[in-house]
């Protein structure tokens, strides 16, 4: 059967800075990032012949095509449910790149969130019908909803809120080694966490990711051409995408089993198409919108039984020499939320070998997109 295995690399990666507050618009931020990762990559514009990002991307293939001078362009996409979609945009350029639909791709995401609006405080706006189930009873947020998902995953395993802190002391250790990142040189602890307001209970202030304003982007192009770009290439080894059977987002209200979420099924395709497992991962970029997303993405992608992801972040697992160092620019919790697209950044750096936080002698690096909602994933390799 075909696969997509090493088929592709990240070519080139962008980004602008992150801030709570940038003064320019989401056009001209993604047009940045889009031609930062081009000169990365050592590639023209006028090579770039396709697009993807997210569904709920403002700005469009056409204005960016315009805008950074791209030559005619063969392929585009969007991928849905917001941070669910980071690695689906480049799982999608993989898939038209390695099938001849195209040659050079690009994907971004640009967001003013820092500084935007939030998307459930319009009131006036008709509920989607995942809304209908939750918005009434209370459920007006994400965080609200992930919330009552984490005290299920309490009451049912035993995992506590000092293994949701290990999650975000390790992100937040790493982002205090990132220069870039908007918590650099801003140390968390144990203190700070437990005493800090609730958001959502059992959620905490640092249970819950950033609100920024910044734009990324990164290069795909075959691994042939890949060896002839300007830096090293990094491999998609295999790709995933996953929308399980009677999922409802954010609160899995149909399923057996609530807290069996997307990552599960995402992880059975992404190991089916790969040379390797779980325990040949050196280092992971984990979707960390909140904290208790990382222990039952470690359980979904089988680094832990079920029920084990609160104790696997005992001990400085999550730490750089520790069992799955995790989130190594910081994360969606300490360097910047852009819908997960920093992870598959990060994800490159550390097999370049350049990351702030480097893990010694990392080959491979797992990337992982919202879970939750339907999700995707990278197996990224050098």
């Amino acid at each position: 059967m075909a696969t997509l295995k090493d088929a592709t690399a990240i070519a080139g990666i962008g980004q602008t800075a992150f801030a709570k507050h940038l003064h320019e618009s989401e056009k001209t931020l993604a047009c940045r990032a889009i031609l930062a990762a081009l000169d990365d990559a050592g590639v023209s514009p006028a090579e770039v012949d396709a697009f993807a990002s997210y569904t709920m991307e403002e700005t469009d293939e056409v204005e960016i095509a315009k805008a950074i001078g791209a030559g005619d362009v063969t392929f585009f996409s969007k991928a849905g449910y917001g941070g669910g979609g980071s690695c689906a945009t480049v799982a999608h350029l993989a898939a038209a790149i390695a099938t001849g639909q195209a040659n050079v791709g690009v994907a971004w995401r640009s967001r003013k969130r820092g500084s935007g609006p939030r998307p459930w405080k319009n009131t006036t706006a008709q509920l989607p019908t995942p809304g209908q189930w939750t918005r009434p009873f209370g459920l007006l947020r994400p965080a609200d909803e992930i919330g009552m998902l984490t005290r299920r995953y309490m009451h049912e395993y035993g995992a506590t809120r000092d293994h949701l802190f290990n999650v975000a002391l390790a992100c937040r250790n790493r982002a205090n080694q990132n220069p870039a990142a908007i918590m650099y040189e801003r140390p968390l602890t144990r203190e700070m966490y437990m005493t800090s307001r609730w958001i959502s209970e059992p959620l905490c202030l640092f249970d819950n990711c950033l609100e920024t304003d910044g734009a990324l982007a990164c290069v795909v192009v075959g691994a042939e051409r890949a060896r002839d770009c300007r830096r090293r290439p990094v491999y998609v080894h295999s790709v995933a995408q996953s929308l399980p059977a009677q999922h409802h987002g954010m609160v899995n209200y149909w399923n057996d089993d609530p807290l069996t979420g997307p990552a599960w099924a995402a992880a059975r395709q992404l190991w089916k198409n790969a040379d390797l497992g779980p325990q040949d991962v050196d280092v992971a970029q984990i979707y960390d919108a909140f904290t208790p997303l990382v222990p039952l993405s470690l359980e979904g992608y089988g680094f832990c039984g079920r029920g084990e992801g609160g104790p696997f972040t005992e001990g400085g697992a999550l730490e750089i020499g520790g069992r799955l160092p995790l989130n190594t620019g910081g994360g969606g919790l300490s360097e910047a939320y852009v819908h997960g697209f920093n992870l598959i950044n990060e994800g490159v750096k550390q097999l370049r070998g350049v990351s702030t936080a480097q893990v010694p002698g990392a080959s491979t690096c797992l990337v992982t997109a919202g879970e939750g909602v339907p999700t995707s994933a990278l197996l990224l390799r050098s």
